[in-house]
């Protein structure tokens, strides 16, 4: 009994404050508001993306908001498999060690109705939600696993887990994601690395938002979602303190789990 209770007292996951925290899709929206509040609890961050400049924008803009915080941009196209294994690389290498990896990135196209989508285009589609977190995933826990720690956190969506017309690309994306996530997560406990994972639907005040109400059809339909978050519709600032809190010391009981803060637009 004794030994039971000193195993459940163990502190599994490290604090954040000093750890090595990795933000894929950094640059705006939810990940650049995790990255800043990784930042204000002290840990060191790399962001994330596709383009130099906006890369160095957000540093700044995160230097300006958590003065004297490390901060830094790794370039990295997470669609190609070698490219997210060099960036896994450098960031290990920059970092000492990835103790944390958030996943934020998400569709480049609003919903669209099934007929509306070009059979052309249906790869790329998946392909370009599906592909970023699990190569980042992918690279990241082999190092995770030999240093028995680690904490993932990926931003998946509602759409994976609930039949939604319009979202037939999303969702099934999304829903690939949380199947991937959830079973790596039994796969690596063992390891003491811990995956889990958040399923939003709007959140308001993102690059997401504004595409989808930039579309007639989009924005009909998260209209009516809308309506239905008489909580509020979340924000970044929601998704982003509870991707640190599953990060955090205060969840290393927690694995395979899939969150929705969504205002009450659904239960699922």
């Amino acid at each position: 009994m004794k030994e039971q209770d000193n195993n459940n007292t163990q502190q599994l996951a490290r604090p954040i404050s000093g750890s090595g925290v990795v933000v894929l899709g950094g640059t705006a929206g939810v990940g650049f508001e995790a990255a800043a509040q990784f930042a204000e609890q002290g840990a060191r961050v790399l962001i994330l993306g596709r383009n130099d400049e906006r890369g160095a924008a957000a540093c700044e803009k995160l230097r300006q908001r958590v003065p004297k915080s490390e901060i830094g941009f790794v370039r990295v196209d997470a669609t190609n498999a070698s490219d997210a294994v060099r960036a896994e690389a450098e960031c290990r290498e920059r970092l000492g060690a990835i103790d944390i990896l958030a996943c934020t990135t998400g569709p480049s196209a609003p919903p669209r109705l099934m007929h509306n989508i070009a059979i052309e285009d249906l790869q790329q589609r998946i392909e370009e939600i599906m592909l970023p977190p699990l190569h980042m995933v992918h690279a990241t826990l082999p190092a995770m696993r030999k240093q028995r720690s680690g904490a993932i956190v990926v931003v998946a969506s509602d759409a994976g887990k609930i039949p939604t017309p319009g979202e037939t690309m999303v969702g099934s994306a999304m829903g690939a994601i949380l199947i991937y996530c959830k079973t790596a997560a039994l796969e690596v406990k063992r390891e003491n690395v811990r995956i889990n994972l958040l399923t939003p639907s709007l959140i308001a005040g993102t690059p997401g938002a504004e595409l989808i109400f930039n579309e007639s059809f989009s924005a009909k339909m998260f209209e009516k979602a809308s309506a239905m978050a008489h909580l509020g519709v979340a924000d970044s600032a929601d998704q982003a303190a509870m991707i640190l809190y599953l990060a955090s010391p205060a969840a290393q009981r927690m694995t395979g789990q899939a969150i929705s803060i969504n205002g009450g637009i659904s239960v699922i």
